[in-house]
């Protein structure tokens, strides 16, 4: 295994760890090398609330010239806005082992401004 993914999910567990179980949604970000995926999960039951992507349908048409930090900041205001829209005003903030930096940090400060409380 590549050493940079070990020491991430070394991270991811110990993150886990820490977040997990409480009485809050989880918002849960992952990112690749050209995309970033977003989405509440409720761990109690196993089921993903809301779930926003630079893949999903409403935003694929708007990134078209965007920088993927720019990107990243849509899908935070698209989650938000789903989250809202369901009721879900607070959650805990899973950056999955990824350093808080760049597109996480883009994705978290963007569900901030929107309405989320983490």
């Amino acid at each position: 295994m590549n050493p940079k993914e070990a020491a991430r999910l070394k991270r991811k567990k110990r993150i886990k760890k820490r977040i997990g179980g409480g009485e809050r949604f989880r918002l849960s970000v992952f990112r690749s090398c050209k995309h970033i995926y977003a989405q509440i999960v409720d761990d109690g039951k196993g089921q993903t609330l809301a779930a926003a992507s630079t893949l999903s349908g409403e935003l694929k048409d708007q990134l078209g010239g965007l920088k993927k930090t720019d990107a990243a900041k849509a899908v935070g205001k698209l989650l938000a806005a789903k989250a809202r829209a369901q009721g879900i005003d607070k959650v805990v903030f899973d950056r999955n082992g990824f350093l808080y930096h760049g597109r996480v940090k883009a994705v978290a400060d963007s569900c901030r401004e929107n309405g989320l409380d983490f």
